[in-house]
C-alpha cells in the first residue's frame, strides 16, 4: 500500500473517531447548551451542528440550487442551511446525522480529506470551547492540522497573525514572525482558523486581538 493511500486511510479514520466523539458530547448537552452562542460568529450551538452535516445531507445539485438562492455566495448559502436546519432538526436528530455519517466520504471543495477533518474538529471546538466544556483533542489530528497552516489558509479563515508568532505549549509548532503568543495547540488551532478564544486560554503581549471581549 502507498504511503498517500496510508495516508488517506489513516486521516479517514481519524475523521470517524472525531466525528463519533463529537456525537458523545452532542448527546450530553442540556437544552440551554443548544443556545449557546458558539465561537463561530452569529451561531449558537445548534446551528454550528447543523451545519457539521450539511454535506453528508445535501446532494451536490441541492447544494448547488442552495447557492444559487444565496447568489453564488457560499457564506450566505451556508448561513441560511444552517439556520434552516437548526429550527427544521431536533437535537436527537442533529447528534444522529454526525453519529450515523463518522465514516461519509465528504469533503469541502477544497482541501480533501485533511479540510474535513479540519472541519470537524474546529466546528467541535466551537462548541466544547465556548460551552467551557473540558474536552482535548488528540494530539495526533492537532498536528495534521497545524502543519497545513500557511499564508493561504490565514487568508481564507480571515486570520491576521501579522506581528506575532504562534507557539504551542503542548507541541513542537510554532507558526509566524515577532511577539510570541503561547497556548495550547488547540487554541492556537482556533486563531489559526479566525475565531477568538476566552480569556485565560492565551498569553503573550500580542494576544489580546484573539480574545473575545
Amino acid at each position: 500500500m502507498g504511503k498517500t493511500t496510508e495516508n488517506v486511510h489513516h486521516i479517514r479514520a481519524e475523521i470517524a473517531a472525531e466525528r463519533n466523539e463529537l456525537a458523545d458530547i452532542f448527546e450530553d448537552l442540556r437544552p440551554e447548551q443548544w443556545d449557546t452562542l458558539s465561537l463561530c460568529a452569529g451561531w449558537r450551538v445548534r446551528e454550528v451542528v447543523a451545519h457539521m452535516s450539511l454535506g453528508f445531507r445535501h446532494t451536490l445539485p441541492r447544494t448547488l440550487l442552495e447557492l444559487l438562492k444565496a447568489r453564488g455566495s457560499l457564506h450566505r448559502m451556508t448561513d441560511r442551511c444552517a439556520r434552516a436546519d437548526a429550527v427544521r432538526h431536533t437535537p436527537a436528530d442533529l447528534v444522529a446525522h454526525i453519529r450515523d455519517n463518522a465514516h461519509h466520504p465528504w469533503t469541502p471543495p477544497v482541501g480533501g480529506y485533511t479540510s474535513a477533518l479540519g472541519h470537524d474538529v474546529v466546528h467541535g471546538l466551537d462548541v466544547t470551547v465556548a460551552l467551557g466544556l473540558s474536552r482535548e483533542v488528540p494530539p495526533e489530528r492537532l498536528r495534521i492540522l497545524l502543519e497545513t497552516v500557511d499564508a493561504k489558509s490565514l487568508k481564507f479563515f480571515g486570520a491576521d497573525l501579522t506581528g506575532v508568532e504562534l507557539r504551542a505549549d503542548d507541541l513542537d509548532w510554532r507558526y509566524g514572525s515577532g511577539t510570541p503568543v503561547h497556548g495550547a495547540a488547540q487554541d492556537l488551532l482556533l486563531v489559526a482558523f479566525g475565531r477568538k478564544v476566552p480569556p485565560g486560554r492565551l498569553r503573550g503581549e500580542g494576544r489580546e486581538r484573539f480574545l473575545l471581549k
